[in-house]
């Protein structure tokens, strides 16, 4: 405890203190470049076997229950032997992701021409993020540290994407849209809780009917259903307004004077 009226140390005065991440390091862990000891008794992990507890714990509480603590308990393991194979819960992090796009996608087998195989590369990718929610949050739209699976992904998006002549900027341009509709896709059906929607429509409803003139346009979009359930795919609908201005945009780049 500290001593009263001790001076505290503020939080950003001890962040400024922690050590900075070597990101050498944390490529090394994920290309499997790291140095290796060539003497003593053989490692009994592999950053293989530790991303797969983690992410089996993520899977089942969230991406907060897979700590280095945990893991490490998970493993038979202490905490601190754990930190002689992943430095930190970053690294650990990266590992998982790593993990669960081991299945690069080869989107050449949805057919010929850019934009079959984009929209097979978008819904690939929204059924990994269904089946990995913790994913969202692991991969916060942040310049990471990324393995050799992740740049895959990247890699296929563009490669999709090369004949149609946009500028490769455009192009990255594009990708970060299309998976931008997939994480908000996901983060809408993270936080969806039935109830909760059916009370809030409810107490919407009753504000309306009390201030339909402050709100024209809402009111009669609700009396037009809205908020009603529909049949409409969201992905779908997204994904084709989004291919719909690439091709857009391709006609416009062809079309351009010279």
């Amino acid at each position: 405890m500290a001593e009263a009226g001790a001076p505290r140390r503020s939080t950003r005065a001890s962040r400024a203190k922690e050590k900075p991440r070597d990101l050498r390091a944390g490529l090394a862990l994920l290309w499997g470049e790291q140095d290796r000891p060539t003497r003593g008794p053989k490692p009994s992990l592999t950053p293989d076997r530790i991303a797969a507890t983690a992410v089996a714990l993520a899977e089942a509480e969230g991406l907060e229950a897979a700590s280095m603590t945990k893991v490490a308990a998970e493993l038979g393991v202490s905490t601190m032997a754990l930190y002689r194979y992943v430095p930190d819960k970053t690294s650990l992090v990266e590992l998982m992701v790593e993990a669960v796009l081991a299945d690069r996608p080869d989107t050449t087998t949805a057919g010929e021409g850019w934009r079959p195989q984009l929209a097979e590369w978008t819904r690939r990718s929204w059924a990994v993020y269904q089946a990995h929610p913790w994913l969202l949050a692991a991969t916060a739209m942040r310049r990471q540290v990324m393995g050799p699976n992740q740049l895959a992904w990247l890699d296929a998006a563009l490669a999709a994407l090369e004949p149609t002549g946009l500028p490769a900027a455009q192009r990255h341009q594009v990708f970060l849209l299309l998976i931008g509709l997939v994480r908000n896709l996901t983060q809408q059906r993270i936080d969806h809780d039935e109830d909760h929607n059916r009370e809030w429509e409810r107490l919407t409803g009753e504000l309306l009917d009390r201030h339909a003139d402050r709100y024209p346009a809402l009111t009669r979009a609700v009396a037009q259903g809205v908020f009603a359930p529909t049949a409409l795919d969201p992905l779908t609908f997204g994904l084709d307004r989004i291919l719909d201005s690439v091709q857009t945009l391709i006609d416009r780049t062809e079309n351009a004077p010279s």
